[in-house]
């Protein structure tokens, strides 16, 4: 589904402090499993993520997604790939304060244009899904940790994206709430989702829920 190759991302090129954040990557990423990037800090896995969620273009090399290269694509539509394929879960959930649950969940679906009654409707479906129905009209700086974390997914979801990407989803959360998380994992799947991940958290890169784990070092995979 998604083909990496040669890929290699530099920052601040060409300047004194110039830095390579990854050495020339080959990766095929399989449709409908769970692929979890494992390293320690600096390892270049968040920059990975990017890279194939079309938040960043690599500096060399190809991304293919779904047989297409993407790779050279104008902006605006890597945006439309980004929107109508990908799904974020940020480390930090990236919630806007004063805003309550339901409206950060429809607030990335507005540029599609579908009617907020549409949006409503769906947020509410994926709220009772996540056992968060009850939480819709509240801020999301009065939820707990849990329930900001659900309100990021439901945000990943709104656009039935094909693709979910999480970026270090347990960093913030106790072990009942790191399972589950994963149990979650598991019902993306069996919705036919493909799913990246990168984390530290063993309970993660151990669990069931993942297909494949692929270590990373310095900028370039290494064995799991």
């Amino acid at each position: 589904m998604i083909e990496l190759s040669s890929i290699k991302k530099a920052f601040n090129q060409g300047q004194p402090n110039e830095y390579w954040a990854l050495h020339g990557i080959d990766l095929t990423v399989e449709a409908g499993k769970v692929t979890a990037f494992r390293g320690p800090s600096g390892s270049g896995k968040t920059t990975l993520l990017t890279i194939v969620g079309c938040l960043s273009r690599p500096t060399h090399g190809r991304v293919r997604f779904k047989g297409e290269d993407i790779s050279g694509l104008p902006e605006r539509f890597l945006t439309d790939i980004r929107r109508q394929s990908f799904g974020f879960v940020f480390q930090q959930f990236n919630l806007i304060k004063g805003l309550s649950a339901l409206e950060n969940v429809i607030l990335p679906a507005f540029p599609t244009g579908r009617p907020r009654a549409e949006l409503v409707a769906a947020a509410g479906e994926l709220f009772d899904q996540l056992k968060l129905g009850h939480r819709s009209a509240a801020k999301v700086e009065w939820l707990s940790g849990g329930e900001q974390q659900r309100v990021a997914i439901a945000r990943a979801l709104i656009n039935n994206p094909e693709v979910i990407i999480a970026d270090e989803p347990t960093a913030n959360l106790d072990t009942a709430l790191s399972r589950e998380f994963m149990a979650i994992l598991e019902g993306f799947t069996a919705a036919g989702k493909t799913v990246l991940l990168t984390s530290h958290d063993p309970l993660v890169v151990e669990s069931s829920a993942v297909h494949r784990v692929v270590g990373m070092r310095d900028g370039r995979l290494v064995d799991g």
